[in-house]
């Protein structure tokens, strides 16, 4: 019987499984799982109240959401489409280019200045949807869920491949100690040294995608036209 305390992580998987409501469904399993240790109803609500409280800062990004929905509110989205628009060379695989160097450049810098919410949603992608739109026009439902893909790909790309270039990155000090605790010389500043290749061929190979992307973008705009 002891196994029914673990009928939480069940309604989790079913749950997520269904892509029912992410912050509910936990708190539906946390809820489940105290019942099912025979926990009263206050103690329940107290330890999910505790555990909040105790990971706060996990939830601090949240913040910024009310901060993008009143700049998109205001036009930050129009505005970035209709700068992008003026500029009669731009394309959609350029400006994600741009940004893939820009945000590299920054993650090897440490500064934590964009990401998904905060930098990519509100401006990074109405610049390369933008783009696309004053080359073709018309832009398919299919060519702009692409776009919002390789725009978010381009985030990543900058931040997990080049952040090590930081000799004070966390992950720069994780592998150095964790190397160290193997019984391996590890020096920060030589592990970061070896992460600029990286970082580089991650910018190379990132543009080449996008300029590709171009072609790809071409096609699915006007219908195998070019």
């Amino acid at each position: 019987m002891q196994a029914i305390k673990l009928i939480g992580v069940l309604i989790i998987i079913v749950g997520f499984a269904l892509k029912k409501d992410t912050l509910a469904t936990v708190v539906v399993a946390g809820i489940a799982t105290g019942l099912a240790a025979r926990m009263g109803l206050m103690d329940i609500l107290s330890t999910l109240g505790s555990a909040f409280l105790s990971q706060r800062l996990a939830t601090l990004f949240i913040l910024t959401l009310p901060a993008v929905g009143l700049c998109e509110r205001y036009g930050l989205r129009d505005k970035a489409t209709d700068f992008i628009s003026r500029l009669k060379s731009a394309t959609t695989g350029r400006v994600l280019s741009f940004y893939l160097l820009a945000r590299s450049l920054a993650s090897a810098a440490s500064l934590r200045v964009s990401g998904h919410p905060q930098f990519v949603r509100p401006l990074v992608a109405p610049m390369a949807l933008g783009a696309a739109k004053a080359l073709f026009g018309r832009v398919p439902e299919r060519a702009e869920d692409e776009i919002k893909a390789h725009c978010a790909a381009a985030d990543n790309y900058g931040n997990f491949f080049a952040q090590n270039c930081f000799i004070g990155a966390s992950g720069t000090m994780l592998i150095a100690t964790t190397l160290s605790e193997l019984g391996y010389a590890a020096d920060p500043l030589h592990i970061a040294a070896a992460s600029v290749p990286v970082a580089v061929a991650a910018v190379l190979l990132g543009s080449a995608s996008n300029l590709l992307f171009d072609r790809r973008l071409g096609r699915l705009c006007t219908g195998g036209r070019k």
